[in-house]
């Protein structure tokens, strides 16, 4: 008797155990769904971002070599705009701030004009208001998270330019170097990463992002320096709204 007793209770255990976890499954499937339906018909949503990562500056030019990267951080709003009805493709777009730059060292004769005698070594400390244009292509897999990949272009506005400059065993702080930059920057962009809803509402996104510049970052009127450009690689932390 005691042991029907326990077997029944045992059953009747399991059949609980069960059913909580179809319901937590259901629940699960229902807020994705939930999610997903939101998503469906909107034509535009936003978000805010923080970009962490690298940027090197590569001289195309004899004369010229590169010491040292810098540490890049980029912050700023996402803006897509959305293609279907489906939320599958996009124009991916936005608006930030980016800090970047690189250590330069300059030969005899090359470089700005006040350091042109010996050869001088330039920590260039970049910032730039950095708008991208890229066409972001999106799709959701049966477990809720969405893989993401895009490829456009973006354009950069330097608002601040410093350098920290070596030259004849003398060091010059925080040279203000900003007329000496071009005054835009363009390059290509690619990215890939993931999305994943935290609420119906909330989407948190991460991923990479490469920009390679196709424009010369120094002036080459001030610099006699060639070509010089900025590649920058980063990490894409942001949520969705």
């Amino acid at each position: 008797m005691v042991k029907i007793l326990h077997q029944n209770v045992l059953s009747k255990s399991l059949i609980l155990l069960f059913a909580l976890a179809a319901m937590g499954s259901s629940a699960s499937a229902q807020r994705f769904s939930d999610h997903v339906s939101g998503n469906i018909g909107r034509k535009v949503r936003l978000g805010f971002r923080l970009d962490p990562g690298g940027s090197v500056m590569r001289p195309q030019d004899n004369g010229v070599t590169r010491n040292g990267g810098r540490f890049y951080f980029s912050y700023g709003v996402l803006a897509d705009f959305y293609l279907d009805a489906n939320s599958n493709y996009a124009l991916a777009t936005g608006l930030g701030i980016s800090h970047m730059g690189s250590v330069l060292k300059y030969d005899v004769g090359k470089g700005l004009d006040k350091f042109r005698a010996e050869p001088t070594e330039y920590d260039l400390r970049l910032q730039y208001i950095e708008i991208p244009f890229a066409l972001k292509l999106k799709s959701n897999t049966a477990g809720g998270i969405g893989i993401w990949g895009q490829f456009g272009a973006f354009a950069g506005f330097p608002v601040r330019a410093r350098a920290n400059v070596i030259s004849a065993l003398q060091q010059y702080e925080k040279e203000n170097v900003l007329q000496d930059i071009n005054r835009i920057n363009t390059g290509m962009l690619i990215g890939a990463g993931i999305e994943y809803p935290l609420t119906e509402t909330l989407t948190a996104v991460a991923g990479f992002n490469f920009q390679n510049g196709f424009t010369d970052v120094t002036r080459n009127k001030k610099w006699d320096d060639g070509r010089v450009n900025m590649n920058v690689f980063a990490v894409r932390l942001g949520v969705y709204f």
